[in-house]
């Protein structure tokens, strides 16, 4: 793929960078990206890497413009307000660059659609707020072997990581498994600072263009933090973990799978939520007789160690299993950190289960706080 004279002329400045120049240039034309969420990251990386002369750029976004969106979302403007973001983001994308293709995707990623729409693209930028489609995407492009740019935000803080398959950890290998849904409140909650989803976002398009270029060094195995109100940015190395669920040297993850969906306010609420402390004094109380741990982690997880008297049911598993727990019992449920117990339970209260309880910080906060011998290799 050469390059027009118009081309010539519009990427003057990056033909200049030695590191860039004309070659690195028609890399950029050949390549292919996509952008997941149209929303505040998503904004300025596919800005960027449209005026960078990316020659494919998909946009993956079903929601509509709303008024609350256009104090971060710089594709848009007022006029916008009501309309599809794909469609009105591919308006804007072809008005800053003509020479490139725009492809929206007006649909929700979920574990049946998107190895399918990532399949054609050569590098994936993450920039959604829903943590199921996160995961979703990060275990899609390490099956597919795909290239991913990560970005997420929170009031004045922001993060960004990179894959790059068979160089380094994926997103499981830093975050195992999502949160319970709700427990992490959205920028509508919590709120976020305007300009922030711009740096964040804007690093991730420089990400990107140097993996398709060749050049620098890409934040593989590192994890970006950005605090705006400091004005600080810090740097935290990780590791890719054997016992990854995708990734890893026994991958349980073969294909995409959808989060289970199942925390409401309402089943969150009759929750009962344990200290460690409280669990080690319910163990050794009289109520011992009537009390059941459920460890809902995987097989090989639990054969490492688990609490004595503690029974492995993997929380995948539970909606079908939830009768193997005596009706009669108080039921705890336990994992590594705490968010899959959190999810077992609302799995629990949705089939009938009364009161169930699940141990704040997993296994993690029990080797911190009660058994310093506990074995914490196989959860770290």
């Amino acid at each position: 793929m050469s390059l027009s004279p118009s081309e010539l002329a519009r990427y003057q400045r990056h033909l200049s960078l030695a590191e860039v120049g004309r070659e690195g240039q028609e890399k950029l034309k050949r390549a292919r990206v996509v952008v997941i969420g149209a929303g505040g990251l998503g904004s300025p990386s596919a800005l960027y890497l449209a005026a960078s002369g990316v020659g494919t750029l998909g946009v993956v976004d079903c929601d509509s413009v709303d008024i609350t969106n256009l104090q971060r979302q710089v594709l848009f403007d007022t006029g916008d307000v009501g309309r599809p973001k794909a469609e009105a983001a591919r308006e804007r994308l072809m008005a800053l660059n003509p020479e490139i293709r725009i492809v929206e995707h007006a649909v929700e990623l979920r574990a049946s659609n998107v190895c399918e729409v990532l399949a054609d693209y050569d590098v994936v930028l993450d920039g959604t707020d829903r943590m199921a489609t996160r995961f979703i995407v990060n275990d899609a492009c390490v099956i597919l072997k795909k290239p991913l740019v990560s970005a997420a935000i929170h009031r004045f803080e922001g993060q960004a990581m990179t894959y790059v398959p068979g160089q380094g950890p994926c997103y499981r290998c830093l975050f195992p498994e999502p949160p319970a849904p709700g427990t992490v409140p959205s920028c509508a909650e919590a709120g976020v600072l305007g300009v922030l989803p711009g740096v964040l976002g804007t690093l991730q398009a420089t990400e990107a263009i140097k993996l398709i270029v060749g050049i620098g060094e890409p934040l593989v195995g590192r994890l970006l933090t950005y605090d705006a109100l400091d004005m600080r940015f810090q740097e935290f190395l990780f590791s890719r973990r054997p016992d990854c669920a995708v990734c890893g040297d026994r991958p349980t993850i073969t294909k995409p799978q959808d989060e289970p969906e199942v925390c409401s306010a309402e089943a969150l609420a009759r929750v009962r939520r344990l200290a460690p402390a409280e669990l080690e004094s319910m163990l050794a109380g009289a109520v011992h007789t009537r009390l059941v741990i459920v460890d809902v982690r995987e097989p090989h997880e639990f054969a490492v160690g688990h609490l004595e008297g503690a029974f492995n049911i993997p929380v995948g598993e539970l909606g079908r299993r939830v009768g193997e727990i005596p009706a009669e019992s108080t039921a705890v449920f336990i994992c590594r950190s705490g968010a899959r117990s959190l999810t077992a339970c609302a799995i629990a209260v949705n089939a009938g289960l009364a009161t169930p309880a699940h141990l704040e910080g997993g296994l993690l906060a029990w080797a911190t706080e009660v058994d310093p011998e506990f074995e914490v290799a196989s959860l770290t």
